[in-house]
């Protein structure tokens, strides 16, 4: 019935945020943003009417949850870097239809999952971000899914995020992208302050395994990642425990996905950490 039309793995930095503002960093995340233009400008041509974001910022401690409100608005700022993101506007139209589907389709394959559509929940900044810059017209629906999974298995995510393509394919009739919203290596500095080593990474050993990972994807060597994303998750910090990735590599095969990533922002370090957009092209299941 429905067609997912895009995928990608996206950054979220809140430094995005601070380039738009007057100062010493303005300007600083341009290219980033450009990505997410870019990605936004795909995902109109290929007909989309959602976007699914896998937030690595909805922290969860039990269970699948997906945020389907049918409206999103308000006035943000990060807990977390309240020096980064303060009073952001939003407003956003959601898709309770396919949150609903999503979560029903995902306890009937086993992975237990609620939607919440009568809700007081916000939207985080790994929703907030991308949609700042892919979905500033409200052009597209959408749909938030916690990927903070603190005491959830990778494997898991794997199958919810092979339940979420079922949802979109066998129960809903429009077409859909999905991001997984999350940084690579995602080692602060210790103490130090992000804004001023903006531009640097925490540990040399992260970028190189970050370059590596990137050298798997851009050859379509998931085969290889899939074995090593449990122990690159836990040894390079992975945001949210890397648990985005895994949805959306669910949702495109997982070990059998053979396509080449296409990197629409390269590869940059952020506060110590590892960032980079990139579309993950969508093929047939595997059989």
């Amino acid at each position: 019935m429905g067609t997912l039309a895009l995928a990608a793995k996206i950054t979220h930095v809140p430094s995005m945020y601070l380039s738009e503002l007057p100062g010493k960093h303005q300007g600083c995340r341009q290219a980033a943003i450009d990505g997410h233009i870019e990605i936004g400008r795909r995902a109109r041509a290929l007909g989309v009417d959602t976007i699914v974001v896998f937030d690595v910022h909805w922290l969860v401690n039990a269970g699948y949850h997906v945020n389907c409100a049918p409206r999103f608005a308000g006035n943000y700022t990060s807990n977390e870097l309240p020096h980064f993101i303060k009073n952001m506007e939003y407003e956003y139209p959601g898709n309770t239809a396919l949150g609903e589907a999503i979560a029903a389709v995902a306890t009937r394959e086993g992975v237990f999952t609620r939607a919440h559509h009568d809700t007081s929940l916000d939207l985080e900044y790994g929703t907030l971000v991308p949609m700042r810059y892919m979905n500033g017209d409200r052009h597209f629906r959408v749909v938030s899914i916690a990927a903070w999974c603190n005491w959830h298995d990778l494997e898991d995510s794997r199958r919810f995020g092979l339940a979420v393509r079922h949802a979109i394919e066998q129960e809903y009739d429009g077409t859909v992208a999905i991001l997984a919203s999350g940084s690579l290596s995602h080692r602060f500095n210790d103490n130090g302050s992000p804004e001023e080593s903006i531009h640097q990474i925490s540990d040399e050993f992260f970028r190189q395994v970050d370059l590596r990972v990137m050298q798997l994807w851009e050859a379509g060597d998931f085969d290889t990642f899939t074995q090593m994303l449990p122990m690159y998750s836990r040894q390079c910090f992975g945001e949210g425990h890397m648990h985005d990735t895994a949805m959306l590599l669910g949702s495109l095969g997982w070990d059998r996905y053979r396509e080449p990533v296409e990197v629409i922002t390269p590869y940059f370090p952020s506060s110590g950490t590892g960032q980079v957009n990139a579309i993950f092209p969508v093929a047939p299941l595997p059989e």
